[in-house]
């Protein structure tokens, strides 16, 4: 995670939350409220364990805070991290360059079938994977082809 990165005492109540009822080891939360949704990134390995069997555990989360909630496993490696963050959508390949004004950039290749599902109603996904990306790897921009 990169530095700088501060919680809420209301993001840590729900990554406290979180980590009892699944065991999984939560790296950062982002509370949406725009969207009504909770997105936790999760240390890598923890995506099982997160969901739960059925996804048991989120239902359960869900109920309990009345928002929906989203799992991101962590890397690392920003292009894994990317491609984590745009599941189920199939990734054919990603790019990440400098650009001469200095910005970093990274141009998503996906499956034409899966252009919706990365995209998401209304943008929603790729506004989610443009703020995740400059959080953690001061990518500017993220662009889904």
């Amino acid at each position: 995670m990169s530095s700088g990165v501060r919680f809420t005492s209301r993001e840590m109540r729900y990554i406290a939350l979180f980590e009892s009822i699944t065991g999984a080891t939560a790296k950062d939360c982002v509370v949406d409220e725009d969207l009504n949704r909770i997105i936790f990134v999760v240390k890598e390995g923890d995506v099982g364990a997160a969901i739960g069997r059925k996804g048991k555990n989120i239902h359960l989360l869900e109920r309990m805070t009345g928002k929906k909630h989203e799992i991101i496993e962590h890397s690392e490696n920003p292009a894994q991290f990317i491609k984590n963050a745009l599941r189920p959508a199939h990734v054919n390949e990603i790019r990440i360059t400098e650009r001469p004004d200095g910005k970093t950039i990274a141009v998503v290749s996906v499956n034409p079938r899966d252009k919706g599902v990365a995209i998401g109603k209304n943008g929603r996904n790729a506004e989610r994977i443009r703020f995740l990306a400059k959080r953690y790897f001061r990518i500017q921009n993220v662009s889904i082809t």
